[in-house]
């Protein structure tokens, strides 16, 4: 046997060791899986294999140099692809990396969503140019959360200062609005995703005697509610303590949307209710359609009744007067006309809105008051992205003496510096019992937090 043949079992002897000492190593170091350990152990058998048969053909002769050379590159061939399926199967696969996650709410999660907005005026007046020029009139904080998912909660606290208010009927000595200080104006828990279209609150809330009731101060177009407004309910919202229950009726599509709203209250609206603490009752229906893609209607009827129930003093001689106690009732019904191009909401849209009031007491026991009426109507008109012209009118009788009227013209341009941000100067005429008087208005509001000039 030549002596390159007999140093070749020898060299195939050190390469099969080297194997079988380097591969439990390379696997521990790289950690592959159960299935790629077999098939490196199966290779190493396969080699294993090979090198047994060379042995016995060198010991019968039957090989040559130039097969000893073939077989150690194809083993030195073999070994290396093992290797590298070896490498690459274990790079393919690397460790998934665990992910922990929190089931816990955090502490922030269950805050609930605070807002704050304010109602700034510079004004001037006609009749005392130098009186309330400068009204810091309504800083309202907001707190808004979803308590679970079946019902809400809102609160809204408001501070407020009077000042350069329009007065209807002043000789009368009728003081309307709260007045100096901090008033709870809403706080009321509302139940939503109720079954048939039904929805509940409850709490203390402005009431749905239209549309423009719900609106708070700061959002509203003009600088106050109608004229008719605030002579029959006062400055200040329609806003009670009780139960309201809203229906939304089932309809087919392209008929229309019409709602339906019962709301028993302790009457605490002085205007409306003097002294009185007795139950007062609202209802309300609205009717909304969607004439085409650009224009919608919408008209809603309401009405409410409750005792009107007023104490006197006792007079000069000692004698308790007669209280003065009737069943007071007010209807209203209002429309509003919206023009909305798709294309262009952001810089073009139409808004008429207008409505009527009729006070009507019944079963008087003291002075017989009279029915009174009260129109009203107000337009804006956007111009562009940031600038809306607007203009509203009021008439409206005292239902005191329906003897008297008064009416109230108002132009108006707001300038939205952002959503978070506008400006409005406004001049308001106003014609009460035969006196003319002017107010000049410019008003600045803001709004911090997800509660921004929330309209309904």
């Amino acid at each position: 046997m030549p002596a390159r043949l007999c140093h070749f079992p020898a060299r195939l002897g050190v390469l099969i060791s080297a194997l079988y000492f380097f591969t439990p190593v390379l696997a521990q170091a790289q950690e592959p899986a159960p299935a790629q350990v077999d098939s490196l152990r199966t290779e190493v058998r396969r080699l294993q294999a090979q090198l047994d048969s060379i042995r016995a053909m060198l010991e019968r002769g039957e090989a040559s140099p130039g097969e000893e050379v073939d077989a150690i590159t194809r083993l030195r061939a073999a070994a290396q692809a093992a290797a590298r399926a070896g490498a690459d199967t274990t790079q393919a696969q690397p460790a998934a990396e665990q992910q922990f996650v929190g089931r816990g709410r955090s502490l922030q999660a269950l805050n609930p969503e605070i807002s704050v907005s304010g109602d700034l005026y510079a004004a001037v007046q006609t009749e005392d140019p130098d009186g309330d020029n400068f009204i810091p009139r309504e800083f309202e904080i907001s707190f808004q959360s979803a308590l679970d998912p079946f019902s809400r909660a809102k609160v809204f606290l408001a501070a407020e200062q009077e000042g350069a208010g329009i007065e209807v009927f002043a000789e009368e000595g009728e003081e309307h609005g709260h007045g100096d200080g901090i008033v709870v104006e809403e706080s009321y828990v509302e139940y939503v995703n109720l079954p048939g279209g039904f929805g509940i609150k409850a709490g203390r809330f402005f009431q749905q005697f239209g549309q423009l009731n719900r609106w708070h101060t700061h959002a509203l177009p003009f600088q106050s509610r109608s004229l008719p407004h605030l002579v029959f309910i006062g400055e200040e919202p329609l806003a009670q303590d009780g139960a309201s229950l809203r229906w939304l009726l089932p309809t087919s599509p392209g008929a229309g949307a019409y709602e339906i709203t019962l709301e028993g209250t302790r009457s605490r609206n002085e205007t409306l209710f003097g002294g009185s603490n007795g139950p007062s009752l609202l209802g309300h229906f609205n009717a909304f359609w969607q004439l085409s893609e650009s224009t919608d209607l919408e008209i809603g009827i309401s009405g409410i009744v409750g005792d009107f129930v007023e104490e006197h003093d006792e007079d000069d001689a000692g004698d308790e007067e007669e209280a003065l106690s009737f069943s007071n009732r007010l209807y209203g019904i209002e429309t509003a006309f919206n023009w909305i191009p798709p294309g262009a909401s952001r810089y073009r849209g139409f808004t008429l809105r207008a409505g009527a009031m009729l006070s009507a007491p019944e079963a008087p026991t003291g002075p017989d008051p009279d029915e009174a009426l009260g129109l009203w109507a107000l337009a804006e008109f956007k111009l562009d992205r940031q600038w809306i012209l607007g203009g509203r009118y009021g008439w409206v009788e005292n239902p005191n003496d329906t003897d008297e009227t008064a009416w109230l013209v108002s132009p108006a341009l707001t300038y939205w510096q952002s959503e978070f941000v506008r400006l409005r100067a406004e001049y308001d005429i106003v014609n009460s019992a035969g006196d003319t008087s002017g107010i000049f208005t410019l008003r600045l509001t803001f709004a911090m937090g997800p509660h921004k000039h929330e309209t309904y």
